[in-house]
């Protein structure tokens, strides 16, 4: 076990102009090496201490982590050199601007800067993903529905469930995950089928669905508040997360199998290869209240942790895991391919002033206009 406490700089102080919290992320033995071996690195979110972190492994060998200060910070969804953010009223979109082989101090071989930013006002925005055509889509879970950016507008609603009556700023059902398919929305998560405000509070336990969007269509119901669809390797995989379970959803008979139990409310979920990469909230109010979470845990005799974990899917078994003091919940979890040690620029960070980037003249650009 290796335990790193973290800073926060001066720039990532909270938006109260007082030091956030200070961290510790206590980790197996093996996760830095595994990072290695597989040449990946890690981003993770929490709205909690609204910041956005990004894990890599140093030319050492120890775990580096890069914090920057993004509001409510929420869904991620990496495509290339593109990464997309969800914060408390605005959309990000941060671009890679190294070019392969370079780095920053010899250290960081990935500077995520953001280029674009849509301001949609607060809508309580959970998972986001980009479209094949390069629009930015996301759950906008105050109002019930999928959503693009615009322009001119807050959002362009583009699609909504059969059961929540109209577009309404009243989050009915609590859409929150999106689960992509060759650069289209093809599943979501909602924790009820309620088309009255608030009303899927009265579903936590039980009442939670995956819907296809192409169909409108529920192929899994009675869970609890399920999150983070994801594809990968031919199966739907999600999190029923009020019952700290990973596991796939069989679309034909509508049915959810858990794969692997963790201590933990379960949000945010990403793979490479064999390995999900799993993030684990612990309670706001000390426990689980009425969700099937709090007596596995005592079953178990566990207690709660905030982190994520490396699940082996050959096994089921957790392989590797990280945990962070002083941090109560993450939201989501982003795999890095190719990545080694990434870090990113924030807009109160003065180096925003100095990173240029271009590409080629392009003559043939003009004569396009």
């Amino acid at each position: 076990m290796q335990t790193m406490p973290v800073e926060t700089s001066a720039s990532e102080q909270s938006s109260s102009g007082q030091p956030a919290t200070k961290l510790t992320f206590t980790m197996s033995d093996g996760f830095t090496g595994h990072l290695g071996k597989l040449g990946i690195s890690l981003a993770l979110t929490s709205y909690q201490s609204g910041k956005f972190y990004l894990l890599g492994r140093a030319p050492q060998g120890q775990l580096m982590v890069h914090a920057r200060l993004f509001q409510k910070a929420m869904g991620m969804h990496v495509a290339g050199d593109t990464l997309l953010l969800a914060t408390l009223y605005q959309m990000q979109r941060f671009e890679n601007a190294l070019p392969k082989g370079n780095t920053v101090n010899g250290t960081y071989d990935a500077c995520y800067v953001p280029r674009t930013t849509y301001n949609t006002g607060v809508l309580d925005a959970h998972d986001v993903g980009l479209l094949s055509n390069g629009q930015i889509i996301f759950v906008n879970t105050l109002f019930n529905c999928l959503a693009t950016t615009s322009p001119k507008d807050s959002f362009i609603p583009v699609w909504k469930p059969h059961f929540v009556s109209g577009i309404v700023g009243e989050d009915r059902c609590h859409l929150n995950g999106l689960a992509m398919e060759n650069g289209q929305p093809r599943y979501v998560t909602a924790c009820g089928p309620s088309d009255t405000a608030q009303g899927w509070r009265a579903f936590r336990a039980g009442g939670g669905m995956v819907i296809d969007v192409r169909s409108n269509e529920i192929v899994c119901d009675g869970m609890s508040m399920p999150h983070s669809p994801r594809l990968h390797d031919g199966r739907l995989w999600v999190l029923n997360s009020g019952t700290g379970e990973l596991g796939t959803v069989d679309v034909q008979s509508k049915k959810f199998e858990a794969r692997a139990f963790m201590p933990g409310f379960l949000r945010g979920l990403s793979f490479h290869g064999k390995y999900a990469y799993v993030g684990l909230s612990k309670p706001r109010d000390k426990h689980f209240e009425g969700l099937p979470l709090d007596q596995k845990l005592r079953d178990a005799k566990l207690d709660p942790v905030c982190g994520l974990q490396v699940i082996d899917l050959e096994s089921g078994k957790c392989a590797e895991w990280l945990h962070v003091e002083g941090m109560g919940e993450v939201y989501d979890v982003a795999v890095l391919p190719g990545v080694k040690c990434p870090m990113a620029v924030g807009f109160a960070d003065n180096d925003l002033k100095g990173i240029l980037s271009h590409p080629p003249l392009d003559d043939k650009i003009l004569a396009q206009l």
